[in-house]
């Protein structure tokens, strides 16, 4: 099966202050992918790479073949994007939110309404939908990113970590959320929390100083703590 999504040799930062130097990663359709580090690894710059709100310095990356700033074709739309806060208007309803979400997407009319229905059933949001995003919890307005992430239906979601400071039931729902994605839809998931990795992925990468250090299949018996010893045995972190 063909890559979805591949980075090469991606670079970010002037030489001395690299923040990303040279990453490497592939994901295929339906795989789970971790990212883990601690607080300035390099996390939230790759995920802004993969999902096109940076440019890399080097390297590239290829969504379904194509270069991710391809205008001609616009790779773009087959990507869903959480970033660490979601993006969302306090202004406006949950619902207001997602129909503009939805419009940047190129939905519009019936298909808009649609998505946006589609969209608030899947994120348990429909009781919500016509309270002001402004006095949602933290836990709700994780919701309602991730269903403008999920609104268009993409190929591949970029998460850059979704359950951060949130409490113990809100990053419960929001990772049964999670899991509940259709088994073709390709995540990568980027997090400090063990946790995270352990219950979301299938396989996980480890960042340090903005380099890939590790990459490990995730499963029952994997020791990811281990990993981080590793790294502070041999002075890398």
């Amino acid at each position: 099966m063909e890559p979805v999504l591949r980075a090469r040799q991606l670079t970010y930062g002037r030489p001395a202050q690299r923040r990303l130097d040279a990453v490497d990663l592939e994901l295929r359709g339906g795989d789970r992918l971790g990212l883990l580090g601690i607080n300035g690894a390099g996390k939230s710059t790759l995920m802004q790479l993969l999902a096109g709100v940076l440019v890399p310095d080097a390297g590239s990356v290829r969504v379904l073949g194509h270069d991710l700033h391809d205008d001609r074709v616009d790779p773009r739309r087959h990507l869903g994007f959480l970033p660490q806060q979601a993006p969302a208007y306090g202004e406006l309803t949950v619902r207001e939110n997602l129909a503009w979400a939805g419009r940047l997407r190129g939905l519009a009319g019936a298909p808009l309404g649609r998505a946006v229905d589609s969209a608030l059933q899947r994120t348990g949001l429909g009781d919500v939908a016509d309270r002001l995003a402004g006095r949602l919890s933290a836990g709700m307005l994780q919701r309602l990113g991730l269903a403008q992430a999920l609104l268009h239906e993409p190929r591949i979601l970029v998460l850059d970590e979704p359950t951060a400071g949130l409490d113990p039931l809100h990053t419960e729902q929001l990772r049964t959320l999670l899991r509940a994605l259709p088994g073709e839809t390709a995540v990568v998931l980027a997090t400090h929390l063990l946790d995270d990795v352990q219950q979301l992925c299938d396989r996980v990468i480890l960042l340090d100083r903005g380099r890939k250090v590790a990459e490990h299949a995730v499963d029952a018996d994997s020791d990811l703590l281990a990993h981080f010893r590793g790294l502070a045995t041999t002075g890398l972190t």
